[in-house]
């Protein structure tokens, strides 16, 4: 009898024989770095999730709970996994009221269904987030992957209202509530956010949702070069504008933009740029909201010096939006070796964005940024993965980013990585300051160290 064999046969104490998997094959699609788990685990309730982990604890194995599996990368791999809990078997809106806009909806349902379901009430959860089309609600919040509305609505801890989960213990648990003003363990459960799975299992959430805008649009600018870009896309970030998105594309990735679009059945935009700094905003309400920020872009652009600044037709806007809100997937895979490195400034408009593009500029490995709204930065490095110390050259351009960014009080985190550079995270994490007290939550969550042991940043 084989490890996976013995492990299903004594978990089918607790869950169904049908709901166990140890297929080979299968199992492998839920591995993180070639590590896969021993068996998968399909529960269809909470109490279900809570038996699995209760036996885990007694066994001393590792779980990990998972939706679609698009970002399992996003962390180190566990130091133990034995059991995938699959949680797409929980996908029900246990309580939705328009009228209140208040939503309850099991961790296992895809974003895509969920905005299908709010559309019919004419109203929307702002998670527009990578793999929008396979990705959970559990796994958007768990991985706390940026959302490309988040210059207007902000991300998912503001308007996360409330969450039940499977702590560390075994134990059903609950925080916040369904209403807004309901502040029982107000914060707790944002703690879940961006947590990789290492404290919980999130079993439902509760949002506020909004009123889905009657109409939309998108706005391109063209400029010549780093000054004049840098300089539209501060003014954006300080003038209080209704946008509801603001990219600025370096010319590197606005070539790899195009590629992406000209193998699509859209093609780009002949206004984007390949060679030059791209800046994407868009923005949404009524007619007659969209036409006056339609003036107020074109008539700012071209104060800002835009060689190019007009409004999108419609089908175009669409599917730019929709690329760049799926900028983390195709980035990804951009090259054998791509790696994603996320960083927020206080002030991204500062010196520590120029210390920042230099350094790149200075790395032998070719680089593309991204930046996003709210002072949010993506710098994409493009290795091969097989040069004679180009490894090495990402690992200090990632440690010398790193400190910069911590020295302007701001934080920077591996998206996407090679295994090799992943361990880098160890010893990135563990000289964090706040390093002690994410031990300490890690310890109040899940005392015996069953969620993914070892995967968060530093090897919590």
């Amino acid at each position: 009898m084989t490890a996976t064999t013995e492990l299903a046969a004594r978990l089918e104490q607790v869950v169904p024989a049908g709901q166990l998997c140890g297929d080979t094959a299968e199992r492998e699609t839920f591995a993180i770095y070639g590590r896969a788990p021993e068996v998968i685990a399909r529960p269809h309730s909470a109490e279900e999730v809570a038996e699995v982990v209760k036996f885990a604890i007694v066994e001393k194995l590792g779980v990990l709970a998972c939706g679609s599996r698009s970002k399992l990368e996003m962390g180190l791999p566990p130091q133990r996994y034995d059991i995938a809990l699959d949680m797409k078997g929980l996908k029900a809106i246990a309580h939705y009221d328009a009228k209140d806009l208040t939503l309850s909806v099991d961790a296992g349902m895809e974003l895509r269904e969920l905005e299908n379901r709010l559309a019919a009430e004419r109203q929307f959860l702002p998670l527009a987030v990578p793999c929008f089309e396979t990705s959970t609600i559990g796994g958007a919040v768990a991985s706390g992957i940026d959302s490309s509305l988040r210059q207007q609505y902000g991300t998912s801890r503001d308007f996360l209202i409330g969450a039940e989960f499977v702590d560390g213990a075994g134990k059903l648990c609950k925080s916040g509530g369904r209403v807004v003003k309901n502040v029982t363990g107000y914060d707790l459960h944002k703690l879940l956010i961006g947590s990789l799975g290492t404290l919980a299992a999130i079993t439902r959430l509760n949002f506020r949702t909004f009123p889905l805008p009657e109409t939309h649009a998108g706005f391109l600018a063209s400029f010549r070069n780093t000054e004049q870009a840098l300089g539209f896309y501060g003014e954006l970030q300080r003038s209080g504008l209704p946008l509801s998105d603001v990219e600025l594309l370096a010319p590197d990735i606005s070539g790899h933009l195009v590629d992406v679009l000209q193998k699509g059945t859209g093609g780009a935009p002949p206004e984007l740029a390949r060679d030059g700094w791209n800046l994407y905003a868009a923005f949404e309400g009524n007619e007659a909201i969209v036409k006056r920020m339609t003036s107020e872009l074109q008539r700012r652009s071209q104060a800002a010096g835009a060689k190019y600044g007009e409004a999108l037709d419609a089908g175009v806007d669409a599917n730019l939006g929709g690329l760049l809100r799926e900028a983390f997937d195709w980035l990804r895979w951009a090259s054998p070796a791509a790696v994603i490195l996320r960083f927020a400034l206080p002030d991204l408009g500062g010196d520590g964005l120029i210390e920042i593009l230099e350094m790149a500029s200075e790395c032998q490995v070719p680089s593309a940024f991204l930046f996003r709204a709210r002072q949010v930065g993506y710098l994409t490095l493009l290795g091969e993965g097989v040069k004679a110390g180009e490894e090495l050259n990402v690992r200090k351009l990632v440690e010398r980013i790193s400190k910069v960014v911590a020295k302007k009080d701001g934080s920077a985190s591996l998206l996407h990585a090679p295994f090799a550079l992943r361990q880098s995270d160890l010893e990135r994490g563990k000289g964090r300051g706040d390093f002690a007290m994410m031990n300490r939550v890690k310890q109040s969550f899940d005392p015996n160290n069953v969620f993914g042991p070892g995967r968060f940043l530093g090897g919590i």
